[in-house]
């Protein structure tokens, strides 16, 4: 007993224990009535007048954000951690501020001072004179003291008021940039490059005076070695940015001793940097100075120890291409960049992924623009990118032809990577080989990127698949074997990329690329043929909008289109709907627009046409169509009269012979009907026996919604008195007798309603059974449809002997939704 009393004790002790490890740190952070008076701020105040307030006062500790439009304060001070971007949010509502717990988290202060930098642009759209002259000045004095966050507000906030033009550019340049360039020199390098951004965007829109005064005068003390590396660094971005503003002379005079001078930093980042710069600083002085002040420099920091300085040096050679002449091509360039190639290849595997990633433009423009590799040259560099594409990967049998399978000889990233930037420089390397000489120089190197064993190299070939396909046109052939390859991929990263440009891949597929010439196009019998299969879809289509629709676009693409081959085209599709559909429906669709083509400007057109014209009357029933006959006859008469092509006329006059002969079907009694009549007749009950299920379907679902929602108001009906009927009888009265719903008569009503929706269907799928079923024995058609309609029938009776004695509601009306039963 003594034992489970103490079990019991520990236990609620320890329960306890919890309880005020989780009270502590709440009673900690809850502020006293006292400490929220004294924090409150007067709501009288406006906008501008609490942001002062806010930016003076140093007496906070732990603070509440007001909304910036007045109104109430919320405060909740939780012991919970949050990240300094859901300290504050949603300026100009009403919030709740989350204040952590730890002490190298900003105060409360901090968060008030922060807000109101935030809101500096719309105090600037308010009153901006005011903001200038009050608020922006306190900025400046708490942004000395202020923590990062308020630092990268302020860069930001100043940001934006320079590209809302909040301000005119000459009050920015007295109110904003000091403190802008004050600040450049933060001792946190996150805040000083936020402040270096801000900068380089402003330039763009500073005079050159200012430019010069401001800070390029200053730049030549930030540059020297006695700064600090990140002063240096931020220089070598400003001289590329101001190199733009000024002229060749200026450039050469102020700013390239500097640049020189960094380009012989004692650091590789500086060095680094100030390299990628260099393409900037030749754009500004022009060709001829970069041959003699640029060039010198981009060859020794080529050679430079550093990896990155090197990387930076080739990426700078292949931007400047342009700007050099073809003996510093063939002397200088050349040469310097198959030993950078080569060295990294064999010595300094770290910048193989850089190296490779600018491969295809290199390649590219020293073809494209130049042409003036030899032939040597030119093979040097097809090889080089050869040995990347397979670089990490091992030949299988030691096979050699362009079925080669490759395996992952080294799984290392940085391979994988280098064959991924060979996938994406494949457009550039086609053009460089020339597309036509692309399945003998490039095709097994092609071939190899889209069997490769990493998915990142198959999705990057996968995701410039169409650009591929459009540089080879009509050579599109070659690569059909693996863009079946890459849409069976496992990968579902691999087909997602394909999918992107998968219509845009088939289009080219099929009409042979953009340069495809007429013996690449479709032939006639595959352009019949899918005809006839559209043809038949519309005929077994139980959606009328569909059909509907399909015939509206057949009318509109096809007999009014501007080729000549979609209107012979569209005559070739109105004899399959002749043969597939009734006569009624051909009439009702497609025989007015056949006639329109009797004034077709092109006379194989109209030949066509013509031989057409014994079927169109055959079409026809009197006196149903008396209207459709008179318009027959007058374009007959019309083509015999005005008609000057020999051909057309020889024609017309020999079918004018006979349809004089062919007698013009009527409407008569079911036994007076000729075979083919009782044919046509059999194709129009079908049809409309369509049109009839698709309404009984409609109407199902209807009345099926209906009685659902009838016995649903039955139920809560029944409930409510029900509910009524307890409340009576606790009161002292007797209780009424329940309302309910008889189970008996709603039974009888689904199955009433059953019954009569099985019978319909049952007689209305017999007798479209039994007409499929001649058709099909009298003239060998489709038997696939009368299948369905007895599995259906089969199905539905079925259900009814196996749940006839069940309370069940009547069921969905669809012929899909069936299945059959063995």
């Amino acid at each position: 007993m003594m034992d489970f009393n103490q079990e019991n004790l520990f236990g609620q002790i320890e329960d306890l224990q919890e309880l005020s490890f989780i009270e502590r740190p709440v009673r900690r952070y809850l502020k006293t009535p006292e400490e929220i008076e004294r924090l409150t701020v007067d709501e009288e105040l406006n906008d501008i007048e609490r942001a002062v307030y806010l930016l003076s006062n140093s007496s906070y500790q732990h603070s509440i954000v007001r909304n910036w439009g007045g109104g109430s304060v919320t405060s909740y001070q939780s012991p919970l951690s949050f990240s300094s971007s859901q300290i504050y949010r949603d300026f100009g509502r009403e919030k709740v501020v989350f204040q952590k717990p730890t002490g190298d988290i900003s105060s409360g202060q901090d968060v008030q001072r922060t807000s109101v930098v935030v809101n500096l642009p719309n105090l600037m759209r308010q009153n901006t004179s005011e903001t200038i002259r009050r608020v922006v000045p306190k900025i400046r004095e708490v942004l000395h003291v202020a923590g990062v966050e308020m630092q990268l507000a302020a860069a930001v906030s100043f940001l934006t008021i320079l590209q809302e033009e909040l301000v005119s550019i000459t009050a920015y340049i007295h109110s904003f940039l000091p403190i802008i360039l004050a600040n450049l020199d933060h001792r946190d390098t996150v805040v000083s490059n936020a402040w270096l951004e801000t900068l380089l965007t402003v330039i763009n829109a500073l005079p050159k005076e200012t430019i010069r005064q401001e800070i390029l005068s200053p730049l030549v003390s930030k540059a020297q070695l006695s700064q600090t590396v990140q002063s240096r660094l931020a220089s070598c971005k400003i001289l590329g940015k101001v190199a733009r503003k000024f002229e060749s002379h200026i450039i050469k005079r102020d700013i390239l001793p500097l640049v020189k001078s960094l380009c012989q930093d004692v650091e590789y980042e500086v060095r680094s940097c100030m390299c990628r710069q260099l393409e900037f600083i030749a754009q500004g002085i022009g060709v001829e100075q970069t041959k003699t002040a640029i060039l010198p420099e981009l060859v020794e920091l080529a050679r430079d120890e550093g990896s990155s300085v090197r990387i930076a040096a080739f990426d700078t050679i292949v931007n400047l291409l342009v700007m050099f002449d073809s003996d510093d091509r063939t002397q200088i360039i050349f040469p310097l960049v198959m030993m950078f190639c080569e060295k990294s290849f064999k010595a300094d595997e770290s910048i193989l992924a850089p190296l490779s990633h600018q491969l295809g433009k290199l390649c590219h423009g020293l073809s494209g623009k130049f042409r003036n590799l030899t032939n040597e040259q030119h093979m040097w560099f097809l090889d080089f990118y050869k040995k990347f594409s397979t670089l990490g990967l091992q030949q299988e049998n030691g096979q050699s032809d362009h079925t080669t399978q490759f395996y992952a000889a080294d799984m290392d990233a940085k391979y994988v990577s280098v064959r991924q930037n060979c996938a994406y420089n494949l457009p550039a390397m086609i053009l460089f080989v020339d597309p036509k000489c692309f399945y003998s120089e490039l095709y097994p190197t092609f071939s190899t990127l889209c069997h490769d064993p990493e998915t990142l190299v198959r999705r990057t070939v996968a995701t410039g698949f169409h650009e591929v396909i459009k540089l080879l046109g009509s050579s599109v052939h070659t690569v059909h074997k693996e863009l079946i390859a890459l849409l069976q991929d496992e990968s579902l990263e691999v087909l997602d990329a394909l999918l992107d440009h998968l219509p845009e891949i088939l289009r080219c597929v099929i009409t042979g690329g953009d340069h495809a010439g007429s013996e690449t196009k479709n032939v006639l019998p595959v352009q019949r043929a899918s005809a006839r299969t559209l043809c038949v879809f519309v005929r077994y289509n139980r959606k009328q909008e569909q059909r509907q629709e399909i015939c509206s676009k057949l009318v509109e693409q096809l007999g009014q289109g501007k080729s000549c081959w979609n209107r012979l085209r569209f005559l070739d599709t109105c004899e399959c709907i002749m043969d597939l559909f009734s006569k009624a429906f051909f009439c009702k669709y497609f025989f007015l627009p056949v006639l329109e083509l009797s004034n077709d400007p092109v006379p194989n057109v109209r030949i066509k046409f013509c031989y057409m014209l014994p079927k169109l009357k055959s079409a026809l029933k009197l006196p149903a169509d008396k209207h459709l006959l008179q318009q027959l006859e007058l374009c007959v008469r019309k083509l015999l009269c005005q008609e000057k092509d020999k051909d057309v006329t020889a024609i017309v006059r020999i079918i004018t012979l006979e349809l004089d002969r062919m007698e013009t079907s009527t409407e008569s009694f079911p036994k007076r009907l000729q075979e083919k009549d009782l044919l046509d007749h059999k194709k129009e009950k079908e049809e409309n026996l369509l049109l009839e299920m698709e309404d009984m379907e409609k109407r199902g679902e209807s009345k099926l919604m209906n009685e659902k929602k009838l016995l649903s108001s039955f139920n809560k009906d029944g409930k409510r008195k029900t509910k009524l009927g307890r409340s009576r009888s606790l009161g002292g009265r007797v209780a009424p007798p329940k309302i309910t719903t008889d189970k008996s008569t709603m039974k009888l009503t689904s199955a009433a309603s059953n019954s009569q929706i099985a019978t319909t269907t049952k007689n209305a799928l017999l007798s479209f059974d039994g007409m499929l079923q001649s058709h099909s024995s009298s003239s060998g058609g489709t038997a696939s449809l009368p299948t369905c309609s007895s599995r259906f029938y089969s199905a539905n009776s079925n259900e009814h002997k196996t749940n006839g004695g069940k309370d069940t509601l009547p069921k969905k009306f669809n012929l899909k939704s069936r299945k059959s039963n063995p």
